[in-house]
């Protein structure tokens, strides 16, 4: 019906051209977030995953990923949606690697019909890993006791502000073990028979897209407006799909890249030092 609708329209005004909508998941993935200091999550991508595959006249769907990792429940949600939407849509969904998809960012790539990297970006990362501080030797030092009462004889478990206990760091362990094998499942059932025949892929290592290329974690090396007009034509048109705004103009939740310093500083302020210094490492292990 709307391509009848387009033919009425004068040709000056009539786009040209295949539309591919595109989504950008930038960002560190963890649930939570706000407008100062915006994160990948389920709540805060599934508006703009929804209006993207809702696009009429598009057989496909582009979804640009640059993300450290974070959060393998969020991850795996968003990989989730992602699929069903497909599946739902009948449309086929094209990963683009920007600087880097590792860890929870390339089990959201996963939900690709293909990936595409940029030689020099960052992919794999098939691991596990749980981070945190601890802080019982300076209680000690500022004169503080730190009290804490329970029902369940492991409810305190690997509390930041008492000594870690071995039974609890083994326990932490199985958890990431568990997750790890279903990480593992994951790339077997969406590229098992495309990949390199070497342990080295599931233990944790990261590499550049064109090696990632060769070890079969992408499918080719590319940039998006190449790839997207050389499959649909040159007068393809690229549709960023961002979230909507609201009564003032405010970005309302959605997939989104972080804003500029005072936002930071902002965010920073929000949600303590701490918090942001692990997002930060996550972002430095990989050079960024």
């Amino acid at each position: 019906m709307a391509g009848f609708f387009r033919k009425l329209l004068p040709r000056r005004f009539r786009q040209e051209g295949m539309t591919i909508p595109v989504v950008r998941l930038h960002g560190v993935i963890m649930a939570g977030g706000s407008q100062f200091r915006p994160l990948l999550n389920l709540a805060s991508v599934a508006p703009v995953l929804d209006k993207a595959f809702s696009m009429t006249d598009t057989p496909a769907v582009a979804i640009s990923i640059n993300s450290p990792g974070g959060s393998p429940v969020q991850s795996r949600l968003i990989y989730q949606r992602i699929r069903d939407l497909a599946e739902e849509k009948k449309k086929r969904v094209i990963i683009f690697v920007e600087d880097v998809a590792a860890s929870g960012g390339y089990m959201i790539a996963l939900a690709g019909d293909e990936i595409i990297a940029d030689p020099t970006s960052i992919v794999g990362s098939i691991g596990v890993v749980s981070g945190g501080f601890g802080f019982p030797e300076l209680l000690k030092k500022i004169g503080v006791e730190r009290r804490v009462y329970t029902a369940g004889t492991n409810k305190a478990m690997l509390d930041p502000f008492q000594p870690e206990k071995e039974q609890d760091i083994e326990y932490l362990k199985g958890l990431q073990l568990e997750i790890h094998d279903i990480f593992i499942s994951m790339v077997k059932a969406r590229r098992g028979h495309l990949l390199a025949d070497t342990p080295d892929i599931f233990s944790g290592l990261f590499w550049t897209g064109k090696r990632g290329q060769e070890l079969g974690l992408v499918d080719s090396l590319g940039d998006m407006r190449g790839e997207l007009k050389k499959r649909f034509g040159e007068k393809t048109q690229l549709q960023l799909v961002s979230a909507s705004r609201g009564l003032f103009g405010r970005r309302l939740p959605g997939a989104s890249v972080a804003g500029g310093i005072a936002e930071h500083v902002a965010a920073s302020a929000i949600s303590g030092l701490a918090e942001v210094a692990e997002e930060r490492a996550l972002w430095a292990r990989f050079g960024l």
